[in-house]
């Protein structure tokens, strides 16, 4: 899995993961906060939250057309220096008056624009790796074990968010509003990690950085030509991609807003026995353990690596007997379903690498754009769930606080196994599209124009990021499986789309 990759990828992987574990941190209990400290509504929440996100992944198109101007290495330090003013804005308590909220949407800007000049810039760092030959057919592979490392950062997230929010109320005394800045807090220390581990490993990747300085110096190999003809059908065919992952990302991304109104107010409170354990983010490591160590076990060529394998699985085997309580209650708090994604990614990225990788040796692998599709297919699948699990159920309700401001009510207790149900199975739709759609961006890409198309491919997910207040302005006003249905709908008319383009598409890979 790991073998043959070059050198840099581990390097930008590792730097990203730290951005993006603050990141998520902080989105892990964002549309709660803003809830709980100005007292909005679900809609004007999810309005907040969609737009905050729209600009995260809006900006990168911005940050490519400056790097492609003034590279991409440049691009991402002053990214990560911007991001961190931002977050540091985030973290100071200034309760929840106008003019903090005034200050609370200055950092969000900041914060938006910083990953703009950072993600994509990455990212394109990342596939120009593989335009070296040596490389050149394990580009697939690179990315999925780059988006991994993305969720190794955001699988850590959410117990961060919660634990810090607690310890700043128990053990220093902060109210519950203010204690959620501790939790914005994290990605500061984060993104100081992140920008240590680019410059230590930076010789690994240098020549990925661009600029007009280095690329008059280098002694690089030349830029592929390609005719106005071919040039237009490649942005044509990116475009229709682009087009259908808008829909995959407003489904999505209801993992922070509607899927998390959900766990707070229809989905039971506790857990007992085998579910308790799903809720320990160190039970899920050493899960991952367990899977990584018997692909290492099956693939290893000699009887010492076999054998590490063998002691790793038994220890994390064992780690989890001790784990276990049959007795035992745990609080389940609504943020920490954000966990099960990551996880998931982390789990089931070896498993999926495995799968096309055989099928590639028979001649078989599906195309980027197919994957893309069937992954549009599994996200509407994730949502049939959620309808058939709402039925019934009656609508969210509000009362009054003693502050004066409206506050959510729990009003059911669903057993939590149909949201963990539900990430699983959106997390096999993100893994065939997600990665898949960001090598297909780097690969296809017209060589002048790899920082904007890289751009585009996240201005889409913008396009998606704001539909996401969809699900807000639909919390309360309809029954939940309509809610859900919608997200179904959208998502099987996307895929019909892509297939109907197939042709076109594949034209170009």
């Amino acid at each position: 899995m790991f073998e043959g990759q070059p050198k840099g990828l581990f390097a930008l992987a590792l730097a990203n993961t730290g951005e993006r574990f603050g990141y998520y941190t902080m989105l892990a209990v964002f549309a709660l906060f803003l809830r709980a400290n100005y007292g909005l509504s679900p809609a004007l929440a999810g309005t907040i939250y969609s737009a905050f996100l729209m600009l995260v992944y809006f900006f990168p198109l911005i940050g490519g057309i400056m790097a492609d101007k003034f590279g991409f290495g440049r691009m991402v330090t002053t990214g990560i220096m911007i991001m961190f003013a931002g977050y540091l804005l985030l973290a100071v308590p200034l309760g929840g008056d106008n003019t903090a909220l005034i200050v609370m949407l200055a950092a969000l800007l900041l914060i938006g624009f910083g990953t703009g000049l950072f993600k994509g810039n990455l990212q394109v760092m990342v596939g120009d790796l593989y335009n070296d030959p040596q490389y050149a057919d394990k580009r697939d592979a690179g990315f999925s074990i780059f988006y991994m490392a993305i969720n190794i950062g955001a699988l850590f997230a959410p117990t961060a968010a919660i634990k810090i929010k607690e310890y700043a109320e128990t053990a220093l005394g902060y109210s519950s509003n203010d204690a959620y800045h501790f939790s914005f807090a994290v990605a500061c220390a984060s993104l100081i990690l992140s920008i240590a581990i680019y410059y230590i490993f930076r010789a690994t990747f240098r020549h990925t950085e661009g600029g007009k300085k280095k690329a008059a110096a280098a002694d690089a190999a030349p830029v592929e030509e390609l005719s106005n003809e071919e040039t237009a059908q490649r942005i044509v065919a990116l475009c229709l991609v682009f087009a259908v992952v808008i829909f995959f990302w407003m489904a999505f991304h209801q993992n922070g807003l509607s899927l998390t109104y959900f766990a707070d107010e229809f989905t039971a409170q506790s857990a007992e026995g085998l579910q308790a354990m799903c809720f320990n983010v160190w039970n899920l490591v050493a899960v991952i353990f367990i899977v990584y160590a018997l692909f290492s076990l099956f693939q290893s060529k000699t009887a010492k690596g076999k054998t590490i394998s063998a002691i790793v699985i038994l220890v994390a085997l064992a780690f989890l007997f001790l784990q276990y309580d049959g007795n035992g209650s745990v609080t389940v708090s609504a943020p920490i379903f954000q966990q099960f994604n990551p996880f998931y990614v982390v789990a089931l990225t070896p498993v999926s690498m495995a799968i096309f990788g055989s099928l590639a040796a028979k001649g078989k692998e599906p195309s980027a754009p197919r994957k893309i599709a069937y992954g549009m297919i599994v996200a509407a699948i994730a949502y049939a769930l959620m309808a058939i699990g709402s039925f019934g159920l009656p609508m969210p309700q509000t009362e009054m606080g003693a502050d004066g401001n409206p506050v959510a009510v729990h009003v059911a207790d669903v057993t939590p196994n149909l949201l963990i149900m539900v990430y699983l199975v959106l997390t096999f739709g993100e893994l065939l599209l997600s990665p898949m759609g960001i090598s297909f961006v780097s690969k296809v890409a017209p060589p002048k124009y790899k920082g904007m198309m890289m751009g585009g491919w996240f201005v889409a997910t913008a396009i998606g990021n704001q539909l996401v207040v969809v699900g807000g302005l639909l919390w309360g006003a309809v029954p939940l499986w309509v809610c859900w249905s919608v997200f179904l709908g959208v998502c099987l008319v996307a895929a019909i789309f892509m297939f109907a383009m197939m042709k076109r598409l594949e034209k170009v890979c």
